[in-house]
């Protein structure tokens, strides 16, 4: 009888511990690797801090690392994250084709590799980012509207990122099926850095073209470039340029709302984005596929309008 009453109390004390177990436990011990060359950004910013604390939720350990512009110390971080056997690694702002070899690397050791606002190759788990093409769709079609279609056009851009990289190209499509508008001069913002380096670069393009005829708008590929080209033209007091961004920070929303030369942006969900990449790690922590491998956040076009609602 007491043998029994014992074995009955073993049995019991099991199953109350059940929920918090060896399963409970792994998931409570799981680490994330955040990696991206452009901490400094206040986009990316937005998107590790929103990785961190869902992450923290869940009870995940999360290590960031920042290489502050440095692709190529970004492929050796990433050797370092995997040697340690993190439990998945998030790269975030980044061109895969970049560390093609680290992620071939990670899935040869089952470490899958997501991407949050950065494109997608063969051997990641899933990138998410908004609809690069779509967005800049969007606010070149209000720019080319908003000048008739016709002037001189200055384009700041990163090529070097991927999604910065398919806004350009869609600007340029768009473009040659809008003959009346010249781009004056394409130039690649410095990253980091990119609001002093657009100023200064918007800056020396207006004094190259004086005139007040010259320079129609500024396309910029992402809201801090815009910012910095907008500052530029303000303290030049060239009243008739008009200059577009992409991303929805909080600066370029408060200075169309304020009736600054920078007139919209489409604003991205970054918080969004990294909800989703949470999800899907989530699923392959629990053994499921993900259920795609790109996957895209809503976003919306700001103007004066409705800037700040």
């Amino acid at each position: 009888m007491t043998a029994l009453v014992l074995l009955f109390g073993v049995i019991g004390c099991g199953k109350s511990q059940a929920p918090g177990g060896a399963a409970d436990a792994g998931k409570k011990e799981k680490s994330i690797s955040i990696l991206t060359p452009f901490l400094s950004s206040v986009t990316t910013n937005e998107m590790v801090e929103s990785l961190k604390k869902m992450a923290a939720d869940r009870g995940w350990k999360a290590n960031v690392v920042d290489t502050k512009g440095d692709v190529g110390q970004l492929a050796s971080r990433m050797e370092d994250v995997i040697a340690s056997k993190t439990d998945a690694i998030v790269i975030v702002s980044t061109d895969p084709n970049q560390v093609k070899t680290q992620i071939a690397k990670a899935k040869s050791k089952n470490i899958p590799v997501f991407g949050c606002d950065s494109g997608y190759i063969d051997g990641m788990a899933m990138n998410a980012t908004s609809d690069n093409a779509e967005m800049s769709k969007m606010i070149s079609d209000y720019l080319l509207k908003t000048i008739g279609s016709k002037g001189n056009i200055v384009v700041l851009t990163y090529r070097a990122h991927p999604g910065v990289l398919k806004r350009t190209e869609t600007l340029d499509t768009l473009l040659k099926q809008n003959t009346g508008v010249k781009v004056i001069t394409e130039q690649q913002v410095q990253v980091p850095g990119p609001i002093e380096s657009a100023r200064k670069q918007t800056e020396s393009i207006l004094l190259a073209n004086k005139d007040d005829n010259a320079i129609t708008a500024v396309w910029a590929g992402w809201d801090e470039p815009a910012i910095g080209a907008a500052q530029a033209i303000e303290a030049a007091g060239r009243k008739n340029i008009i200059v577009t961004g992409i991303d929805g920070n909080s600066q370029a929303v408060e200075m169309i709302k304020k009736g600054s030369p920078l007139v919209a942006t489409v604003k991205q969900n970054f918080g969004g984005m990294a909800e989703i990449v949470t999800k899907q790690m989530e699923r392959v922590f629990s053994g499921q596929q993900v259920e795609k491998t790109e996957m895209y956040a809503p976003a919306s076009l700001i103007t004066k309008e409705n800037a700040g609602k």
